[in-house]
């Protein structure tokens, strides 16, 4: 990727915020280019003591234990996404002056000067989906690329690594970007703003400010959702390289400068001659895998960005049927006895649960877990009309009941209280019972997991073997995707 900058590395003390993977990738990194690194950690687990002994190899110390004390000497700290602000270790930094970064912020200032423009993805939802359908066109495109940030392999060791890029994919997280200052995009997208992370960021207000980064110094492009004026306030509030253009994508049909949907097919009135006129035909709403209407809205953003950069219609074409979804996002399990069951148990906000529930027309809903601090009245009226039932599971349960209660009294609900191994085959016996032939059975959360299931890839898979065990005992010839 070039030559790089590396003297200003050269004995420079760094300390690292965190022994997960970034952190690791960032020691490695920073010691390798010279730094004196010293990482610290709040625990002393086995796991934690394996990775430290791998880097004490490289020459670097590792204080376990101990997050809260600033090393002496530090000069900069490199965190991983994670830590709050307010952490006592930043607390310590600010009083003795010394700024923190995360390892976004290292990799973008370690690139070379003939390195790979990157293309920016965040939003409170659909940021992993949009970036990997966006490297699936970009490789349609025949570009040299990679899906990479808050997904797939650390962005340091991308930045560092000997593969050369013609362009990345880079999904940044709120966490991430908050800790990048100096980040300057090719083009980015801000897919969504909904209520999230607020014990993190202290208000909304800090949440959407800190997703809006996402779009300063842009040069070419800056994508917003027609559908949430919010992010295009980000846009119109960003410092942006002069010649920056707005663009934005609807799912329905856009003026210009924008991409949307028409009769069926998605187009592109922003990229074209004369788009006050014109419009190129890029897709078809069946080249999405799933067709749900947020899908489409990902798929549109994904496809703002290549033709920012210049990729034809044909690739955005190829590049959407080429891509398949990530595990746990809207994916079919089976059909059972006329009733189609589907896992989205990445679901773990109410705006994402909101835009699952509405890609179906009669839903038994499978929803709780963390509430994380949701309320839950604006998904459920929204959603009502859509519900032929509802199971509860999960620590707060409660707060949709009482939101089901207020909006929704005639729907039926089972509340279960049980939170054992065999609680979500409960559950989706509960929904196959309150189903009917033509609905859909949805395990769409709405919270987060960790109350019941390790990760919300455990809850999915939970879910897809009860309903695998529904199907075998009712004989059902099933259908799994």
């Amino acid at each position: 990727m070039g030559s790089r900058q590396v003297t200003s590395w050269q004995g420079k003390n760094i300390t690292v915020a965190g022994l997960g993977v970034s952190g690791v990738s960032a020691a490695r990194a920073l010691a390798g280019l010279g730094a004196v690194v010293t990482v610290v950690d709040g625990g002393d687990g086995e796991g934690h003591r394996a990775r430290a002994a791998e880097l004490a190899e490289l020459g670097v110390s590792v204080r376990l234990g101990d997050a809260r004390t600033l090393p002496e000497g530090t000069e900069l700290i490199v965190t991983s996404p994670g830590w709050k602000p307010d952490s006592p270790l930043f607390e310590a930094a600010a009083k003795a002056g010394v700024e923190v970064v995360g390892d976004v912020e290292i990799a973008w200032q370690l690139r070379g000067e003939d390195a790979a423009p990157w293309l920016a993805i965040t939003g409170t939802n659909g940021k992993t989906t949009t970036t990997q359908m966006l490297a699936s066109i970009l490789k349609a495109a025949g570009l040299r690329t990679a899906a990479v940030g808050n997904i797939g392999t650390p962005i340091i060791d991308v930045v560092l690594g000997e593969q050369r890029y013609d362009v990345l994919a880079v999904e940044l997280s709120s966490y991430q970007l908050h800790w990048a200052p100096s980040l300057r995009a090719h083009s980015a997208a801000v897919l969504n703003l909904a209520p999230d992370h607020l014990d993190w960021h202290g208000s909304m207000e800090a949440y959407a400010a800190d997703k809006g980064r996402i779009y300063e110094g842009n040069t070419v492009a800056c994508v917003y959702n027609v559908a949430d004026p919010a992010t295009e306030k980000l846009v119109e509030d960003a410092d942006v390289e002069e010649g920056c253009r707005a663009i934005g994508f609807t799912l329905g049909a856009p003026g210009p400068s924008m991409l949307g949907v028409v009769d069926g097919i998605l187009v592109d009135r922003a990229f074209v001659e004369d788009r006050q006129k014109n419009a190129q035909e890029l897709a078809h709403v069946e080249d999405v895998t799933p067709p749900a209407p947020h899908n489409i809205a990902n798929a549109l953003a994904a496809a703002a960005l290549a033709r920012a950069f210049g990729v034809e219609p044909r690739a955005v074409r190829d590049g959407l049927r080429d891509f398949r979804p990530d595990a746990h996002r809207v994916a079919h399990v089976a059909d059972v006895d006329g009733v189609v069951y589907v896992d989205d148990s990445k679901a773990t906000n109410t705006h994402a649960a909101e835009a699952s529930l509405a890609a179906f027309d009669t839903v038994v809903w499978i929803a709780g877990g963390l509430a994380k601090g949701a309320t839950f009245d604006e998904l459920v009226q929204k959603s009502a009309k859509r519900l032929r039932g509802v199971v509860l599971i999960g620590a707060d349960r409660a707060l949709i009941a009482e939101a089901l209660a207020r909006h929704a009294p005639e729907v039926p609900v089972v509340d279960l209280e049980r939170t054992d191994t065999g609680a979500m085959l409960a559950a989706v016996r509960e929904a196959a019972r309150l189903a009917e032939p033509g609905d859909t059975v949805l395990l769409a959360p709405a919270c987060a997991s960790m109350d019941m299931f390790a990760n919300y890839n455990k809850r999915g898979d939970a879910f897809a073997d009860a309903v695998r065990e529904l199907a075998a005992e009712s004989g059902a010839d099933t259908a799994q995707a």
